[in-house]
């Protein structure tokens, strides 16, 4: 499991698969959100901007990352 450390009050879903070395670019981010990979607390997200608060969990591809403050 990866923490991603929030420097403000949330981040973009999008950004913290970028941060966490999941996906190449914004793009690849776009397009696995938007394909249904992406899970937040166990919920398949579909929305880049979604936004992620301390507490947070996030799955794709067998991957996890914590959201902490």
């Amino acid at each position: 499991m990866q923490e991603i450390k929030l420097r403000d009050e949330f981040i973009k879903l999008g950004q913290a698969l970028k941060a966490a070395g999941l996906v190449g670019s914004g793009v690849d981010a776009k397009l696995v959100i938007q394909d249904g990979l992406v899970k937040v607390n166990g919920e398949t997200e579909v929305q880049r901007g979604k936004k992620l608060y301390d507490g947070d969990v996030v799955t794709f591809e067998g991957e996890t990352i914590h959201i902490v403050k």
